[in-house]
């Protein structure tokens, strides 16, 4: 059976990857080293340098993606130039499966038009040496899915991405555990609907969020009308967006004194505190404690 029932990863985009770089690692978080995207036009043509290059926090099972825009002349496939353009945040939402060939049939299933099997590898330095990467991933058409740039991925080499170097979090992070989505009043059912088809999993209403519940995870929504309250004062880019992540650290109060120490604002929350996407580069912050 096929399972489509964990967040791989999120993506937060921007022209200023240096900056971001900087913020996060005061959060506390380990990030990997910097990566330049890297392209071919066919088989066996060689590789170039893409507009966009990366550096990630890694939490063994999801990751968030620092991705920059870092050339304004470069080849540019994932049209991140022009995303940029748009506006630069939290863009990025990856779902994980297990099987890529039957997750394309389930989405062509749901009616989701989608890329079809993408395969994708790139050489990463390991403490052995130089090993390929290897992942499959599938595109929903971002043309039917205007709050996020959505995919889903397996990975073929976790071990290769989630490198035990780069597992310790000074904040003590341990995964995402919750990406909030807010959509227009006018398309938030549609939304919710979308997303019930791809993890088929019924929405519950934990007021004011509906949540679809995943095994490690849950994906969140907020009707725009109703962020002020749950979100007041949060930028709002465009009418359906990703708002915010939660992240599971170990020690809540250790995790917010250096943020705290990062001379961030930080908010209290029922179960941790919270940090403007305003002061995280346009993905608000959810810190919570892990479970267990």
């Amino acid at each position: 059976m096929t399972t489509i029932d964990a967040i791989h990863h999120t993506g937060i985009l921007t022209r200023d990857l240096d900056g971001i770089a900087a913020r996060y690692t005061d959060f506390g978080f380990t990030l990997s080293p910097r990566s330049r995207h890297q392209l071919s036009a066919g088989p066996g043509e060689p590789l170039v340098e893409s507009s966009t290059a990366n550096q990630c926090a890694l939490f063994g099972g999801s990751y968030i993606e620092l991705l920059g825009v870092v050339s304004e002349t470069a080849p540019d496939p994932w049209h991140a130039r022009a995303m940029a353009d748009q506006y630069e945040g939290l863009r990025i939402l990856n779902l994980e499966t297990d099987d890529a060939d039957a997750a394309q049939r389930r989405l062509t299933e749901a009616g989701l038009p989608a890329s079809g099997v993408l395969e994708l590898e790139r050489d990463v330095d390991t403490e052995e040496g130089v090993r390929t990467m290897r992942a499959r991933t599938v595109h929903i058409d971002p043309r039917t899915t205007r709050e996020a740039l959505l995919g889903v991925s397996q990975h073929m080499t976790r071990e290769y991405v989630h490198q035990p170097r780069y597992l310790t979090h000074r904040n003590g992070a341990r995964g995402i555990t919750a990406v909030l989505i807010v959509a227009a009043d006018d398309e938030f059912d549609a939304i919710v609907d979308r997303y019930r088809r791809i993890v088929e999993v019924n929405p519950e209403r934990v007021n004011p969020r509906t949540v679809l519940k995943l095994p490690t995870a849950q994906l969140e929504f907020l009707r725009a009308s109703e962020v002020e309250e749950f979100l007041p004062g949060e930028p709002a880019p465009a009418p359906s967006y990703l708002a915010a992540m939660t992240i599971a650290v170990d020690d809540i109060t250790a995790a917010r004194g250096i943020v705290d120490g990062a001379g961030v604002e930080t908010v209290d929350t029922a179960h941790g505190f919270f940090v403007s996407a305003r002061d995280a580069y346009g993905s608000g912050l959810f810190f919570v404690p892990a479970a267990g």
